[in-house]
């Protein structure tokens, strides 16, 4: 048996006693690399927040295997790029769970710091100040800093956004690297095209589980087509779950409560 990473067991995680993920359960195969789609609101970075344990589950439960490290690359908007710091510096906060907050960072370090800025295509932007970086560049030093972090878990916020397609093109050979290391990579992503081209695997949310499989299974027209009804009836009145069931409108019926088994690997459609 494969061994899991991450274990979910019915979570649902949400802000305020909203739900914004419904009934996540699964498992996420050490060493997979899946990529997490779906409408703006489907529960995507909530999730990815929970595994990370910055939102604590309003039932169920994300369980990590033992002694996994994780490295978490938010969305950049929720970075202050103003804060007077360098390239160098922002990187270096990779070393935080080597050496601490005030740990002196070592020779070893500092060869590992400029192996990982030539990496990302960032050799000699040590002094760089991070608010005259593009788009592009400041991710690329992100990326650095997760390199630096050699952690087994890598948890990814929608990286592609607002970048240009070299750096795209760049970041996913650094995410197909950390693949075939036989890291546990989870990227949330828009592009749908890019996810069939380099994600093996796909999970499709809805604010619940609507297909977690191989990604050409789970990006079926017609589970594309289910996400976005889905989606629809949430953004109309749905505060809570809404039941399973052949013929169920996702529109009606919402309640709390209703456990839905969700299992990796299998299309996991509300008519089935």
């Amino acid at each position: 048996m494969t061994n899991a990473c991450l274990t979910f067991r019915d979570l649902t995680l949400g802000y305020n006693s909203h739900p914004a993920v419904h009934h996540l359960s699964g498992t996420v195969k050490s060493g997979s690399l899946t990529a997490v789609v779906g409408a703006n609101g489907s529960g995507k970075s909530t999730l990815i927040k929970g595994i990370v344990g910055s939102l604590k589950p309003m039932a169920g439960a994300c369980a990590i295997a033992k002694d996994v490290r994780i490295a978490y690359l938010p969305q950049q908007s929720e970075l202050d790029r103003s804060f007077p710091a360098r390239v160098v510096d922002l990187v270096s906060l990779g070393l935080w769970p080597k050496r601490g907050l005030l740990g002196r960072i070592t020779r070893e370090d500092r060869a590992e710091l400029a192996k990982a800025l030539t990496a990302v295509g960032l050799e000699g932007f040590e002094n760089r100040p991070i608010d005259t970086l593009s788009g592009g560049q400041l991710q690329r030093a992100l990326f650095a800093r997760v390199l630096l972090q050699d952690a087994e878990l890598i948890l990814l916020d929608e990286p592609f956004n607002a970048i240009d397609s070299k750096t795209v093109g760049d970041l996913i050979a650094l995410i197909k690297r950390w693949h075939a290391e036989n890291r546990t990579v989870m990227v949330v992503v828009h592009d749908l095209d890019l996810v069939r081209k380099h994600f093996p695997e796909t999970l499709l949310m809805a604010r619940r589980p609507i297909a977690w499989g191989g990604t050409a299974e789970t990006l079926r027209p017609e589970n594309l087509l289910r996400a976005r009804r889905f989606d629809e009836a949430w953004h109309d009145d749905a505060p809570w779950c809404e039941t399973d069931g052949p013929g169920h409108d996702p529109a009606h019926g919402h309640r709390h409560g209703h456990q839905h088994g969700h299992h990796h690997g299998h299309d996991h459609s509300p008519a089935a």
